[in-house]
């Protein structure tokens, strides 16, 4: 509400401070845009928030596969709503691959996580695209967001207390998801754990060598894209044996892990690659040591695609 009555007011302060920044600098009008992605992630909010009030109406408050699929749905429009927002501000380009291997269902995606943005391309792509619901493995902090909050609530949902101390709780609850999976369902992990930086690549291969020696010389390899944390993976990949794996691999939103680094302006124009890989679940390993030197190759192939795309 408050942004909304200020929107006139900070467009107009937007506007001189993109146009001095330009005369100055050649910098980009981001000042403009920022306020305008804020305005619509507020906007998107709301309609989120409303979409679920509904929702609670008509299923009375029960749970229920019926509401279930409406949260989905939901969400399909609300993150394909944040996305389209974003790639019209931003003049983004998408170029997807393989996009119709995703489908059918039931399928664990694992996915490259590299910035803020890429949270809502699973339900903005392969959601809308496919009309599969995907159970989300997502991280504490972000039940800070209403929306993810309560519809997390509503559908399998997995957030995970990173340093909680209790591993083996924490994985069992993640096992869950995999567990009666719908044929017009998913799965879906960020395998890293955190967007990827390079000193938070550095950082990783030194902890692997300290704690994973053996897996150390497969870690050294990487390059672009964080090593994957394999505890959850692992236990998702174990507990939905006999399901399909798609691995969505992207590039182009590299670097923009905070709203300041947009504000950089180096998003502007950006074409954003995309590609996923279905794994038939008959060619996945088994065994703990074969399933996580499968993961790591895996890893390794989506490692050399992004450092061919970034040098096209």
């Amino acid at each position: 509400m408050v942004i909304t009555i200020t929107l006139p007011l900070l467009l107009v302060v937007a506007t001189f401070l993109d146009a001095m920044l330009w005369l100055i600098r050649r910098k980009p009008w981001m000042g403009l845009r920022l306020v305008l992605m804020a305005w619509w992630f507020l906007f998107g909010e709301i309609r989120g928030i409303g979409g679920l009030a509904l929702i609670w109406i008509a299923s009375a408050g029960r749970d229920s596969h019926k509401r279930r699929f409406r949260v989905y749905r939901l969400r399909q429009i609300w993150a394909g709503g944040h996305l389209d927002g974003i790639r019209r501000l931003f003049n983004l380009r998408f170029e997807v691959e393989g996009l119709g291997d995703v489908a059918p269902g039931p399928v664990i995606i694992l996915m490259r996580h590299a910035s803020i943005i890429d949270n809502a391309m699973p339900d903005a792509v392969v959601g809308r695209a496919h009309g599969i619901g995907l159970r989300f493995v997502l991280k504490r902090e972000l039940q800070m967001i209403p929306t993810i909050d309560i519809g997390g609530r509503w559908v399998p949902t997995n957030f995970v207390r990173r340093g909680s101390g209790d591993t083996a709780g924490e994985l069992g609850e993640l096992r869950t998801l995999a567990v009666d999976l719908d044929p017009h369902e998913g799965v879906l992990i960020y395998p890293e754990g955190t967007r990827s930086t390079p000193p938070k690549l550095a950082r990783a291969k030194e902890i692997i060598r300290e704690r994973r020696p053996e897996l150390a010389p497969l870690a050294d390899r990487l390059q672009h894209v964080l090593p994957p944390r394999l505890g959850g993976t692992l236990a998702l990949l174990e507990e939905g044996h006999g399901t399909d794996v798609v691995i969505c691999e992207h590039v182009g939103l590299d670097g923009f892990e905070k709203v300041s680094d947009i504000w950089a302006g180096g998003l502007v124009g950006t074409t954003v690659k995309v590609r996923f890989r279905r794994y038939a679940a008959t060619g996945i390993p088994t065994s703990r040591e074969e399933l996580t030197r499968w993961v790591y190759e895996r890893w390794l192939e989506l490692d050399d695609w992004v450092g061919e795309a970034r040098r096209q």
